[in-house]
């Protein structure tokens, strides 16, 4: 088993929902084949999802278009004092400056750089005698 086998932390349900927050057109159809799931399934999942209140649907022309309800709480016990806004903060794609170019990433890249013809390396007045 490959470590893209088996179980994942998080379910279907959050995958459907996940997909959804990003791209709020999405055809189930797509949003199942995102998420390994058959087109029925994610219909369900979408079912439970309004049903629940963390979804709403409504039609713009000849597809859905969905908005997540982010006030509401996760529904297991140990995690129901979250809202789905934490979740989609946690997992989103969207990058923050920081994620785009941590600073400890730069000064890393920058002490592995050779210095260039000239220039002397960190820390030293001049390059090595040879």
């Amino acid at each position: 088993m490959t470590d893209m086998e088996g179980w994942t932390f998080l379910t279907n349900h959050s995958h459907v929902l996940l997909s959804i927050a990003a791209d709020p057109e999405i055809r189930l159809r797509d949003a199942a084949q995102r998420v390994g799931i058959t087109e029925r399934a994610a219909q369900r999942i979408v079912a439970d999802l309004i049903e629940a209140g963390y979804l709403t649907s409504t039609k713009v022309g000849r597809r859905n278009r969905y908005v997540v309800n982010p006030e509401r709480r996760l529904r297991h016990p140990i995690e129901q004092h979250c809202r789905i806004e934490s979740l989609l903060s946690l997992i989103s794609k969207k990058k923050t400056k920081e994620d785009r170019q941590p600073a400890a990433a730069q000064r890393t890249r920058a002490a592995r750089r050779p210095p260039a013809s000239g220039e002397p390396y960190p820390g030293k007045a001049s390059y090595p005698a040879r």
